[in-house]
């Protein structure tokens, strides 16, 4: 999916990072009750001012203690979706695709064919050691860490989550279908610039009555706010009326930078930074219905998509996302496909099922990008597909740490 989430993908799977704006990172194990939709595109938490460290990626940092690190070890599934995630890096790395994005990468001192034999090494080590302290301690021996320098220099990362939604459509418009998702238009890449805004292609009130997009119309949605927020996330799973599902996925958008619906609505005095939660937000909007033509048409960045055949949601480079193995970081800062290790908070059900943050620390690849994740300072994980993954996404609001390993 190349997140519209925004990334190139766009994404794609929906962009989590920057949804509509989650509240302050929340504390380690502070029960949050499920918000019952989760939107998209959020600001990052609050970092240390950013500085002009010319590096990335810092080289030989200290493994965190092994024992903080089993418990990504600990059943099979985990073992499975790791491997899961590691094939298609694998995959990947032997494409001409990668081998052209290295030959133009700005990530000093890490090659590809090194990226591909430390992947392949991991690999190994994953299926052939017999326990998870036997695994971690084979990694500490040969392999060495790169920490992100962070926006701060410092190793500060702001994490984000996204998803792919899945949202009833219908093939055609009707009363109660309105709202459409748009096929690239053909004649894209030849619209003069500045393209057009939001406001212009699809209207104050999102039905795009005198549009030049008429006649690429997709799918239609129920809500405008449900065809805005799958534009954020930059793919979507669709529940058809006619009873079939239709994948959706990133095809291409006009030429603005995103712009977050949140940070616009703290701008206009409507919430406090500190008070806006995801829940509130959305409660907002919904007690609130003319301010989505106010609000949603803020972002000028428009996504078109195209049906993928129900295939499954994929990253900016090609392969196919893993729910809480896959991140999305600035390719211009770090290696395409790379395994990772992110430590940060992570929300999960509690017994009383509601969710709450744990600190994790978890082995990842980096698998794709997304237009509000700049600088070596953002990192947004994917959470999966439907409601409890977008409920999950839309609370990801912390720093943490973000590595990469590579062979000695």
């Amino acid at each position: 999916m190349t997140r519209a989430m925004l990334t190139a993908s766009q994404w794609t799977i929906a962009y989590a990072g920057c949804l509509l704006l989650g509240g302050l990172p929340l504390a380690r194990s502070q029960p949050v009750p499920a918000p019952s939709k989760a939107p998209p595109d959020r600001p990052s938490p609050v970092l240390p001012k950013p500085t002009n460290t010319a590096k990335p990626l810092l080289p030989s940092a200290p493994f965190p203690k092994k024992s903080q690190l089993l418990g990504d070890f600990s059943t099979r599934e985990d073992r499975r979706t790791l491997l899961t995630a590691l094939d298609h890096s694998l995959r990947y790395l032997q494409t001409e695709r990668a081998i052209a994005g290295y030959r133009q990468s700005r990530v000093s001192g890490i090659s590809r064919e090194r990226v591909y034999q430390s992947l392949k090494r991991f690999r190994q080590l994953l299926l052939t050691q017999p326990s998870a302290a036997a695994l971690q301690a084979a990694i500490e021996r040969e392999f060495v860490v790169y920490q992100a320098a962070g926006n701060d220099g410092q190793g500060t990362v702001a994490f984000t989550g996204y998803f792919e939604p899945v949202y009833t459509a219908s093939r055609l418009p009707t009363a109660e279908f309105r709202y459409p998702l748009f096929r690239v238009p053909p004649n894209l890449a030849s619209w003069s610039k500045p393209h057009p805004t939001r406001l212009q292609l699809e209207g104050a009130d999102g039905l795009q009555r005198h549009s030049r997009l008429k006649g690429l119309e997709l799918v239609w949605l129920r809500d405008r706010l449900e065809a805005f927020l799958i534009q954020v996330q930059g793919s979507a799973r669709l529940q058809l009326t006619d009873g079939s599902v239709m994948t959706v996925g990133h095809a291409g958008t006009t030429d603005y930078p995103y712009t977050g619906i949140g940070r616009e609505l703290v701008k206009a005095g409507k919430f406090k930074l500190e008070d806006l939660t995801l829940p509130r937000l959305l409660q907002y909007l919904t007690d609130n219905p003319a301010e989505r033509d106010v609000y949603l048409p803020r972002n000028n960045r428009f996504v078109f998509f195209r049906p993928t055949g129900g295939a499954a949601a994929t990253g900016s480079i090609g392969v196919p996302v893993t729910a809480e193995r896959s991140i999305a970081t600035d390719k211009t800062k770090f290696p395409p496909g790379a395994i990772a290790l992110i430590q940060t908070q992570i929300p999960y059900v509690n017994a009383a099922g509601q969710l709450e943050n744990r600190v994790v620390r978890r082995y990842v690849l980096d698998q794709d990008t997304g237009g509000a994740i700049k600088g070596a300072g953002r990192v947004d994980l994917f959470m999966g597909t439907g409601k409890l993954a977008g409920d999950r996404a839309g609370l990801i609001n912390a720093t943490g740490q973000l590595y990469y390993l590579l062979l000695k």
